[in-house]
Order: structure tokens, then C-alpha cells, then sequence
């Protein structure tokens, strides 16, 4: 069987409040799309082992929940950062991309973030309502971007946004 040419990254906890915005993302999107073109990862969060599931693909998105994103959502081109601190507990998208980068001694493949606002990320809470409404405006958005899953197309949409984003945290 060949790899899926894009591949979605869908990072959060769902017993941990708004945590669970990527996860949820994904799966409603995922109905939506052709398994052949779109594979669809769930990850509680990245570890280094993940670069091995980039090899191969010509796109990677990362959908997440942010604590401080302003809403509904960002959406960015990810850069290759160095890993920062010394474990390997949990990796941020950009530095996923740079050990990528120092792994495999080439360039990651293109990739983006789609990080949705989210307030309440405490142990054993539900959903926010406002997270909802996020969670809804970034579905319709998503929808609309893989309409096109070309790296020129998503350029275009990432250069639309807002300049002043900050990481998803």
C-alpha cells in the first residue's frame, strides 16, 4: 500500500478540556476525505518517532489547540526549528521538522499548522463553548483547504492570515 501523499497530525488529550480540539477536528474532517490522498494520525503528542511517519508525503498539517491563539484560529506555514531542551517527552511541530531535517539530512516535507482556540485545558473537563465555535469555524476552514491540498494553495491561504502569529501552545 503507498503513502497518502498528506498527512494530517491531530495532537490533544480528550480528557483534558479544550485539549481535545485536534483529535475532534480530525475526525470530523476526516469523513470527508479520500484515505488514499489524506492519512489522518491521532497523537496525544509528537515524539521524535513521528518524523518517520512525514517520510514520504508532499504535505503535513498539524491541527492542535492553543491556550492564548487568538479565535477562532491560526493557520501558518511551520518552520524547522532545532529542538529545544534536552527530552524528547514531547515535541513541538517545528522541531519535529528540524530533527526531520537532522535525520534524514534533507528537508522536511511542507507543512503547516492549524492551531484552534481553546480556553479550559484542565484534567476531566469538557468542551468549552467556546471551544465549540472554534472548533466549527476551523471545521468549515479545513473543509475548504483541502478542497486544494496543494502546497502553492495552502501558501496562499497561510499568507491571507493574520502576520503576527505566535507558535501553538
Amino acid at each position: 500500500m503507498s503513502l497518502a501523499p498528506v498527512l494530517v497530525f491531530a495532537i490533544g488529550n480528550e480528557s483534558r478540556g479544550d485539549d481535545a480540539l485536534g483529535p475532534l477536528l480530525a475526525r470530523r474532517l476526516a469523513d470527508d476525505l479520500d484515505p488514499r490522498q489524506v492519512e489522518v494520525l491521532e497523537e496525544f503528542q509528537l515524539q521524535v518517532e513521528n518524523t518517520l511517519d512525514m517520510a514520504g508525503r508532499q504535505l503535513v498539517l498539524f491541527v492542535d489547540a492553543g491556550h492564548g491563539t487568538p479565535p477562532p484560529f491560526t493557520f501558518y506555514r511551520a518552520s524547522p526549528q532545532p529542538p529545544s531542551g534536552h527530552s524528547t517527552h514531547a515535541v513541538a511541530p517545528e522541531a519535529l521538522l528540524g530533527v526531520y531535517r537532522q535525520v534524514n539530512g534533507e528537508a522536511p516535507p511542507p507543512a503547516f499548522i492549524l492551531c484552534v482556540a481553546g480556553e479550559a485545558f484542565e484534567l476531566g473537563e469538557p468542551l468549552s463553548a467556546a471551544a465549540a465555535q472554534h472548533l466549527t469555524e476551523a471545521l468549515g476552514f479545513a473543509r475548504a483547504l483541502f478542497t486544494t491540498p496543494a502546497l502553492a494553495a495552502w501558501q496562499q491561504v497561510a499568507a491571507s492570515q493574520p502576520s503576527s502569529i505566535e507558535a501553538c501552545v
